[in-house]
């Protein structure tokens, strides 16, 4: 261990998210940080990597009680059904949700699975676009839907949950989109589990933040840390998604209009992700997440982000056995030198679907505003007739980063 690495382990620190305020809402206090006795020097464990999503665990894994008291009032009807289902059965693929999607009120008839099949080249000609599923609404008037559709990046289809905010239906207006990303053996509908739709709706009645669309991307069984691996390209599966999003839904198809986050090993995914399209994302959060490996990717996108800007927010639980707490502010330091707005804190407790839960309004919060200012800066910049990201590099320059 080099001894500036020591330093950090033996000196951790905590981040703030800073002071917001918004126009049309009075400054009110949130949960942000953790208490002030976190263990400057946690024990080191590195079992394999267990989602935070499910699953009956395995040797060398570690089995977490995801399922206990996570469902809200917000999920009814049959996405109610598929929530207990996963809680008896495990997790669930993507096969798993074309059955649900067929349960669903108006939803069309599964298709005949594909045959599995090397990953293609995108056509030349964009596929028909595919229809949305409804799942769930609720007295808010968000909604949630699935997707399903033929996937050039994964062998066979791909599905996503999508949620939709209050006034989508009945508008024209276009919306930023928060990106989620599960952990290992884990399903997209695991962020519905721990009441994602009703947080939503809660933060954007109170102008807390603005209204978005939060895309929960359903991988299948083979993850391995949302990357391209063999004949499954589980990031470039992402950039599908995203891609396919902008065409399907009323988004704001611009960098300063996504972010990306994800819990344990979708944490790894979303700074993975990130990282490997700089130009693509301008937020990134991990949940209990780790990053192995990434420094290098991390260095050679330093131009990009200097000149363009990230804001990134990642947190650990102290007594996480699976993910290491003490690389949360690690990174957010190399974040850091390399020109992002990065902060970090480090909660008590352990590596669980219930710790996401507890903190889901705080990443919520930094993604929404995040955005906002990330969309505010992009039109300052236009407006005063510069080239995208000097604002940023300038902003970058006389911070010292």
């Amino acid at each position: 261990m080099s001894p500036r690495s020591h330093r950090l382990r033996a000196q951790l620190w905590l981040d703030g998210l800073g002071e917001w305020s918004w126009p049309g809402r009075a400054t009110e206090p949130l949960e942000l940080l953790p208490p002030s006795w976190v263990p400057a020097s946690p024990l080191r464990l590195e079992p394999a990597f267990t989602a935070v999503g499910g699953g009956t665990g395995s040797a060398g894994t570690l089995s977490s009680p995801w399922t206990l008291g996570l469902r809200r009032g917000a999920l009814v009807g049959v996405l109610t059904l598929a929530c207990g289902a996963a809680a008896l059965g495990g997790p669930q693929t993507v096969e798993h949700l074309e059955r649900l999607a067929s349960l669903a009120p108006n939803a069309p008839a599964p298709a005949t699975p594909a045959p599995e099949r090397a990953p293609t080249a995108p056509p030349d000609v964009p596929a028909p676009l595919p229809a949305l599923a409804p799942v769930s609404s609720d007295r808010a008037g968000s909604s949630i839907a699935l997707v399903r559709f033929d996937s050039g990046s994964l062998p066979g289809k791909g599905a996503f949950f999508v949620y939709l905010p209050p006034g989508y239906q009945s508008g024209a207006r276009r919306y930023p989109v928060l990106y989620l990303l599960h952990g290992r053996d884990g399903h997209a509908n695991a962020f519905l589990e721990i009441g994602i739709q009703s947080t939503l709706d809660r933060l954007i009645d109170r102008r807390a933040i603005p209204p978005m669309i939060a895309v929960m991307i359903q991988d299948r069984s083979t993850l391995n840390n949302w990357r391209d691996i063999g004949t499954h390209h589980d990031a470039t599966y992402v950039v599908e998604v995203q891609e396919l999003v902008d065409r399907l839904l009323r988004t704001i198809p611009a960098r300063d209009a996504r972010a990306i986050a994800g819990d344990s090993m979708g944490g790894f995914g979303a700074v993975n992700v990130a990282l490997a399209n700089p130009t693509r994302f301008s937020v990134v959060e991990s949940w209990l997440g780790f990053f192995n490996n990434l420094n290098g990717e991390l260095h050679a996108d330093q131009p990009i982000i200097a000149r363009l800007g990230l804001h990134a927010f990642l947190y650990g639980a102290a007594e996480d056995p699976v993910a290491v707490p003490a690389e949360d502010p690690e990174f957010a330091v190399e974040l850091r030198a390399a020109g992002a707005q990065a902060q970090s804190a480090i909660y008590p407790g352990g590596h669980s679907l219930e710790k996401v839960g507890e903190h889901l309004e705080t990443g919520l919060l930094f993604a929404g505003r995040s955005l906002e200012d990330a969309q505010l800066r992009a039109a300052a910049e236009a407006a005063a007739g510069m080239p995208p990201g000097v604002s940023a590099s300038r902003t970058a320059a006389r911070s010292g980063a």
